[in-house]
């Protein structure tokens, strides 16, 4: 059998969040979405040169920022099965309000914004028509 371009299990794009902080942002997703990490590097002074958590079916890369690398905050979606319920977790994970959940008339979505402690805003959507 060949072997595969990609590790086994992972999607062909995954995102890549550059951040203050990165170890918070690890910690938010972990509260908020059940994340798992599954592979974490280390730099000498206890940064995080790389890191990936697995939310549902995706990877998501996570470092910490720095000189070479700056952080910048990015907006990222997820589907989770009970919008409300993983917004309040994201609440109670120190996330900050951008949007309680709602359906928008025309929109098959039920969906909210929380911002984590890096400023990253992570919208969260559960298809309910």
């Amino acid at each position: 059998m060949a072997r595969s371009y990609k590790p086994q299990g992972y999607s062909s794009v995954s995102a890549y969040v550059v951040a203050e902080g990165a170890q918070g942002v690890i910690d938010f997703l972990i509260e908020s979405f059940d994340a798992r990490q599954t592979r974490r590097y280390d730099m000498p002074d206890g940064s995080i040169m790389h890191a990936e958590v697995r939310i549902d079916d995706t990877v998501v890369m996570i470092a910490d920022g720095g000189t070479d690398n700056p952080a910048f905050p990015i907006w990222l979606h997820v589907y989770v099965p009970d919008v409300d319920a993983s917004y309040r977790r994201a609440l109670d994970a120190g996330g900050l309000p951008v949007e309680e959940p709602k359906q928008r008339e025309g929109d098959p979505d039920r969906r909210g914004g929380v911002k984590d402690p890096a400023g990253n805003t992570w919208w969260i959507a559960t298809q309910v028509s």
